[in-house]
């Protein structure tokens, strides 16, 4: 469906979502060449099964407690017994949060958490608890070993601590390290009736000095937001800042991966992975709800060294927004119908300034058709729908196989003055061109060693009306076609 709202996990008749996935840690190495074999017992009496695809990895053996870490077991916490260990997770935090213990150890097992965990607001400000936890270590035995999951839906949980972040996970403000766990929710919803959603995995505030490596979040309909709002306690509020995502592993999402919103800034994501997000699996949003929107602007994050892989809604990647953001050797592959990379100001953000650049990556299959199918969406495309969209370099990429165009200049308000585009490999746009400046679109693109091939309806073309210039590249290269507006 167009909808996000009306997005669940009950089948309907534009189905989006086709798989989800199941885990299992074997209970051995197995050597190279190894075959398995998938076999349909006796009571497996499904009609049919598709299985779509396997993945097999070398896990690590759970690591061992680290002798300054306190485990929850000291707080009562028992693994693999399907009772609700919230509260002893809760006591060991806040332990350490009050300098009582140096870490929270977490140790190999499954622990089910219905509740997510935060800070108790003595003042009882509004009707949910928004205050995150700050001066946290929390560490597991690996994203295979140490696993906080879920059975209650969010929007089924009764008292959850906030309607939009559900009830598991962490809510964190400042100062929190996180690393060797695995958070799956039971999030079976992106947004519905009374204001409920699927539940975010890490959210809150984040403030400075926070690290989260190697945490698998799965089921949620956010894995991380980073960032509120500035009118939810305003004396709390700061933006994300030097904030370092590693080592992820988000799946199976209604919505985004990570986000990066509310002036987040100077932040990274890198060595991560991302698969059947429902939203952009990486993003940057300049939102203009923060404190001062002439100097809280989402500025200098960058996205490096990841993977992403079948968003089922929205980009790949994504940059609404601001200034020195860097999206720089990712490979997207399968987007289902946006782009692999997008840069746009729809969502209202704060305009872009600066420069904003796109290296070193390699777009598959990437672009789609959405909104009634009446939009079409390039494997990069740069879309001002208000505000200009000035300052982009496009250098050093492989684009190949696209559904629809290599990189499109969309129809918009604004303009996308003086795009550089050098060292771009664009080959096989199935049903568009290697590079398209659509009827409305406005500014101008420089090509450098720009190669296209394979493309459908020519290498460069600009539709009828269209005020967009390409220099460099040569225009000569354009050929006719027949077009629809998009």
């Amino acid at each position: 469906t167009d909808q996000p709202e009306g997005l669940t996990n009950r089948p309907g008749g534009d189905a989006r979502r086709l798989f989800d996935e199941s885990h299992a840690l074997l209970t051995q190495t197995y050597p190279q060449g190894t075959k398995f074999k998938l076999q349909r017992d006796a009571g497996d009496d499904a009609a049919f099964y598709i299985v779509d695809l396997i993945d097999l990895e070398q896990v690590a053996p759970a690591a061992s407690k680290p002798a300054e870490c306190t485990s929850i077991t000291s707080y009562g916490a028992i693994p693999n017994d399907g009772i609700d260990d919230t509260a002893a997770i809760q006591k060991a935090v806040t332990a350490d949060q009050k300098g009582e213990i140096a870490c929270v150890w977490i140790p190999a097992g499954q622990w089910r958490q219905e509740q997510k965990i935060l800070t108790d607001d003595p003042l009882n400000r509004g009707q949910f608890n928004q205050v995150g936890i700050r001066d946290v270590t929390i560490r597991g035995a690996g994203m295979w070993h140490s696993q906080l999951y879920t059975l209650t839906p969010p929007h089924e949980a009764g008292g959850i601590n906030h309607p939009h972040e559900g009830n598991f996970g962490f809510d964190i403000d400042d100062n929190t390290k996180i690393s060797g766990i695995a958070i799956f929710g039971s999030g079976t919803i992106r947004g519905g009736d009374g204001n409920a959603e699927g539940g975010v995995g890490l959210n809150g505030r984040f403030g400075k000095n926070t690290k989260i490596n190697d945490v698998w979040i799965e089921h949620a309909n956010v894995g991380a937001w980073v960032g509120r709002d500035y009118s939810n306690i305003p004396e709390l509020w700061g933006p994300g800042d030097g904030l370092e995502f590693s080592g992820m592993r988000i799946r199976n999402t209604y919505a985004d991966g990570v986000n990066f919103t509310n002036g987040t800034r100077n932040s990274t994501v890198f060595n991560s992975s991302f698969r059947n997000t429902g939203d952009d699996a990486l993003a940057v949003w300049a939102s203009k709800y923060v404190k001062d929107t002439s100097t809280d602007v989402g500025h200098d994050n960058a996205f490096r060294n990841n993977t992403v892989q079948l968003p089922w809604r929205a980009n790949g990647i994504a940059v609404y927004g601001g200034y020195g953001n860097k999206i720089e050797n990712n490979l997207v592959y399968d987007t289902m119908n946006y782009p692999g990379i997008m840069l746009a100001t729809d969502h209202d953000p704060i305009p872009f300034t600066g420069q904003t650049l796109i290296a070193n990556n390699g777009l598959y299959r990437t672009g789609g058709a959405f909104w009634n199918e009446d939009q079409e969406f390039g494997a990069i495309t740069l879309f001002a729908q208000g505000p200009d969209i000035p300052g982009v370099t496009i250098r050093d990429t492989d684009i190949h196989d696209s559904t629809y165009d290599g990189i499109q200049f969309k129809t918009g308000g604004g303009a996308m003055p003086d795009v550089k585009i050098s060292d771009v490999t664009i080959s096989k746009s199935n049903n568009g061109s290697g590079i398209l400046a659509m009827g409305g679109a406005r500014g101008s693109a420089t090509l450098t060693d720009v190669t296209i091939s394979g493309s459908r309806d020519g290498d460069i073309f600009k539709e009828p009306g269209s005020q967009f210039v390409i220099n460099g590249g040569g225009a000569k290269k354009s050929s006719v076609r027949s077009f629809t507006a998009r």
